[in-house]
């Protein structure tokens, strides 16, 4: 019985259901009922990202408000009711884990779970509302980020037949928004050099003297950092933000205990250039400019010291 519990939570169990719901998604897909397909999709994505989640530790997949599921996630299968995270922990804590799983997956994924638990709990109708085309390709682009760091595929997850499509339309829609953000660039850098030369190198001086540090209003969500990142447009001082990933002590604290070197690593999110005004937002659209959204940068902090308790 102790084994059966944990089961409930094993990565590869979940992975495993994923499969079986991601199947039946596709045979109500393929008899037309698409209500249903994206019913199912949707709770082939959830399992999805728990078993990614639960590959890391078991613990990153249960409530962590529910001690007894703590335990079970520990190796003590001391209850039969194990609880775990809601959709939005779940989508939030993906961001800190896979890398390419930036704010815009996110919030598609968050928009199909709502839609679910409104199709579910309520006499409101959310996927008839919903056209094909408006979700599937960010559909197949979330479950294919978060295979990727399961160092799976589409293909093993649904089945290489049944996979060939959501990858056509992924490669597809891949194809078509890398095309979309070249043009956006190339009018960026093309109203940029239509300005006189003098005006652009005012513009380029100008663009020096900013620093990240006074950046923060210029974008309205908040990441852990804003870094320096020349313009793919314009090579003026332009600007990412981003969240971090991880962080390594590389040099042990001075000979007081005071100070210590830290290697940090963030995954950028968001990319804004103040004079052209390009704007970039998620992994894929970086990555179709070509900017290297990995950053890292070392860091010399005060140590921080847990309170002794009952030592008064």
């Amino acid at each position: 019985m102790a084994e059966d519990v944990f089961i409930a939570i094993s990565s590869e169990a979940l992975h495993a259901k994923s499969k079986v719901y991601m199947g039946r998604a596709m045979v109500r897909k393929a008899a037309g009922d698409l209500d249903e397909y994206q019913l199912w999709a949707s709770l082939a994505l959830e399992l999805l990202g728990k078993a990614a989640l639960s590959r890391q530790h078991p613990s990153l997949a249960v409530d962590p408000l529910h001690a007894p599921s703590l335990f079970v996630a520990a190796g003590v299968n001391i209850t039969t009711d194990v609880k775990t995270i809601t959709a939005k922990t779940l989508f939030e804590r993906l961001t800190h884990l896979v890398p390419r799983f930036d704010k815009l997956v996110q919030k598609f994924c968050m928009d199909i779970a709502e839609r679910r638990n409104s199709e579910l709990h309520s006499a409101d109708l959310p996927f008839k509302t919903m056209r094909l085309d408006a979700w599937e390709a960010h559909y197949w682009h979330a479950c294919d980020t978060i295979l990727r760091h399961m160092k799976s595929s589409l293909e093993d997850w649904i089945g290489a037949a049944d996979a060939a499509a959501p990858r056509q339309l992924l490669d597809e829609a891949a194809a078509a928004l890398e095309a979309a953000v070249k043009l956006r660039v190339e009018a960026a850098r093309a109203a940029f050099l239509e300005q006189k030369k003098a005006e652009r190198e005012r513009l380029l001086a100008e663009s020096e003297l900013r620093e990240p540090e006074q950046q923060v209003a210029f974008f309205p969500n908040r990441y852990d950092e804003i870094w320096i990142q020349p313009c793919p447009a314009c090579a003026c001082r332009a600007f990412m933000t981003g969240d971090q990933t991880g962080e390594d002590i590389t040099q042990e604290p001075d000979e007081y205990g005071i100070w210590e070197v830290v290697d940090r690593e963030f995954v950028g999110e968001e990319f804004k250039c103040p004079t052209c005004e390009l704007a970039l937002a998620g992994s894929d659209e970086l990555d179709a400019a070509g900017i290297n959204y990995i950053h890292e940068d070392r860091q010399e902090r005060e140590m921080e010291y847990e309170p002794d308790y009952g030592n008064d």
